[in-house]
Parts: C-alpha cells; structure tokens; sequence
C-alpha cells in the first residue's frame, strides 16, 4: 500500500530571469513499510525536496499525497497540525529540547498534541529502550553522545505512529560505527512498524540497510542505484 506519493513536483524560487529550479518535475511514490534512500551531490534537491515531503515548504507545483491528501494545498495551519499527526522527521541537527531529559523530549510531541497518557507514556519508555537507552531515560542531551542523541531523535520522529517518517542526513555528525547502528536500527523499526521512511543522505555505505536508493541530479531523479523491491 502507497503510503506516500510524490506526483510531477516542481520547487521554484525566485521569479524571472532570477529563477532557480530546486527540484524539477520529481515523482515518486513509497510504501508502508519500506525504506528509501534519497542521495545525490549537494545542490540535487534533495534536501528541498525531503522539506516539501515533510510539509515544512509548499511546492511550486505538483501534487505530494499523505493519507490521502494533497498536503501543498493545505494552509499553513492544517499543515502543521497535519505534520504533527502523520508525519515523523529525524533533523540532521536533532534539534533535542536541551533542558528536557531523553524521556521528555520523546513525550514532547504527544504532549503537544493531546495524546501523553499511560500508554504511550510506555510506549516512549519502550522505544527508547529498543533503541538501546533504557538507562538513560533520565538524560538530557549534553549528557549523552552523538550518536545516542540521533536515537532520541529517531524515537520522537516514530512515537505518534506517523504514516511517514522522515530524516535528513542522520548520520552527518556521527563516525562509521555509531553511522551504521543509528541506520540499521532506524530501518528495523521502519519495516517492523510498517511505516514509509526516506533518508537524504550522502553516505553511500547506507544503502545495505534500506530498500531502495534513489539519485537526485539537478532537481530532477537521475536513476535507481537500488531496488530491493
């Protein structure tokens, strides 16, 4: 089932002879319950592409479809709350609250969004500890390494059970072993979960652990690298 489908999407910014085209004409469609990598030189469009996707910059033109709807048509304020019930996005800088524990910053959302009770509570608890910090719950973010801060960031991108989940070049600031366990982990949790995830990112040796890798060249989708489909 298509848990996501992107459909002749163009970014502009800009207007007359001053216009630049981030993202050219891109459709693509994902999954539930599969991983996508979106890689590709800096400059591709892949990035204003992913931010499109996340409902966080409307396209020029084209259609990106979530749960059945056209999210570039949405105002602004139905797109935020729309973004906090069905979509899910990991930031390269983890943007964790830092005077908020570990814990705290994973309930942060369903807080916000009316839905902190007993349950998800557990559930929070539970992710984290899938994750491998079950011991550092009580944590805030300068308490805890790199790598187990991109953790943080993954649980809280997964706890509202969004449709899709997003994240932007999560191993940017991590060396090659803590690289592969936030990936390989993140893309367990995507399949066993069911959920539609896509990764920007520039590592290449991140392609083992997802099902397809996707090439953005000058706004547009150059190839498939890798179909595992």
């Amino acid at each position: 089932m298509i848990a996501l489908e992107a459909i002749n999407v163009v970014k502009h910014y800009g207007t007359g002879a001053s216009t630049i085209v981030a993202v050219n004409d891109v459709s693509l469609s994902v999954r539930r319950g599969e991983f996508v990598a979106l890689v590709g030189p800096s400059g591709s469009g892949k990035t204003t592409m992913l931010a499109m996707l996340a409902g966080l910059l409307k396209p020029t033109s084209g259609q990106i479809v979530i749960a059945g709807q056209d999210i570039g048509r949405m105002g602004e304020g139905k797109r935020t709350k729309f973004r906090g019930q069905y979509i899910g996005f990991a930031f390269q800088s983890n943007n964790l609250v830092p005077y908020l524990s570990a814990l705290e910053n994973v309930e942060l959302l369903l807080r916000l969004n009316g839905k902190l009770n007993r349950q998800s509570k557990q559930r929070a608890r539970d992710l984290l500890t899938r994750l491998g910090l079950g011991e550092r719950l009580k944590n805030r973010p300068g308490q805890l390494s790199g790598g187990q801060q991109q953790r943080v960031a993954i649980a809280r991108a997964l706890i509202h059970e969004p449709e899709v989940v997003l994240a932007d070049e999560p191993t940017a600031s991590l060396d090659t072993e803590r690289a592969h366990q936030v990936v390989q982990t993140f893309a367990e949790l995507i399949h066993e979960q069911n959920r539609a995830g896509i990764m920007v990112t520039h590592d290449l040796r991140m392609a083992k652990y997802v099902d397809r890798v996707i090439q953005m060249v000058d706004g547009r989708i150059s190839r498939t690298i890798v179909d595992r489909r």
